[in-house]
């Protein structure tokens, strides 16, 4: 059976990105290596977002969205996605396009023998403050999580459908997406991806979403490290 993926794009008031990402996610589906799809998963946008992702749908028959009724997060639009996409793997990317959809290809050639692949960027456009504040971040989630991972803000990852469906999401969880993985005994890989300067809207993330907030949810994800259940069924009968 081959493998189909979804790319999970959350977006909160990015109207000024959503024309550039109809043209760069359109482009990438003509190059995927496998069949491909996207799910906007609006979440409760003030501007003109929902519109424009409207119009597209319209017009694309291999994009569609999910519209919250009021403002949840980032943790909980990709829990929207998961619990929603049917395809075998599941990608996510920002709505900012500092990463490209066409790194895709890159992550997919290793899809098969990991069942989470994460970017890893490279020459990051970022300012200092951020990508200084990113790396402590990284840092102290590495010393909780000891998953290895350079990168785990990056916001480009594919997952297998089946591993991301039993992630225990809560707010926050989306920077363990990899720490998650490894508590189901999957293994990850991680990828160099292209990384560029954004062009339009602004972050939603300020300095104590990087830093404080991070450390704060450390505790959370060891609480459910020490808790988490785990069994394997040796026999049935139904």
């Amino acid at each position: 059976m081959e493998d189909t993926l979804t790319i999970l794009v959350p977006v909160y008031n990015e109207e000024d990105n959503i024309a550039r990402l109809e043209i760069e996610l359109l482009e990438f589906l003509k190059q995927s290596i496998v069949d491909a799809k996207v799910l906007f998963i609006n979440d409760c946008s003030t501007d003109t977002s929902q519109e424009l992702i409207e119009s597209i749908c319209l017009k694309h028959t291999a994009f569609n969205y999910i519209l919250f009724s009021e403002n949840k997060g980032l943790s909980a639009a990709l829990k929207a996605g998961f619990d929603n996409v049917n395809s075998s793997l599941v990608g996510y990317i920002d709505a900012d396009l500092q990463t490209s959809p066409k790194d895709f290809n890159l992550l997919l050639e290793h899809v098969k023998n990991h069942e989470l692949v994460t970017g890893i960027r490279v020459n990051r456009k970022d300012g200092i403050i951020k990508r200084w504040s990113s790396k402590i971040a990284n840092r102290i989630r590495r010393l909780f999580t000891n998953d290895g991972m350079l990168d785990t803000g990056c916001p480009l990852k594919i997952i297998k459908t089946s591993y991301a469906k039993n992630i225990p999401m809560f707010k926050g969880l989306h920077r363990f997406l990899p720490a998650l993985i490894l508590l189901q005994n999957g293994t990850i890989k991680q990828v160099p991806v292209n990384h560029f300067p954004r062009t339009a809207g602004y972050s939603k993330f300020g300095l104590r979403q990087r830093l404080v907030s991070p450390l704060i949810d450390c505790f959370a994800y060891l609480w459910m490290k020490r808790r988490a259940i785990h069994y394997t069924i040796e026999k049935k009968n139904f």
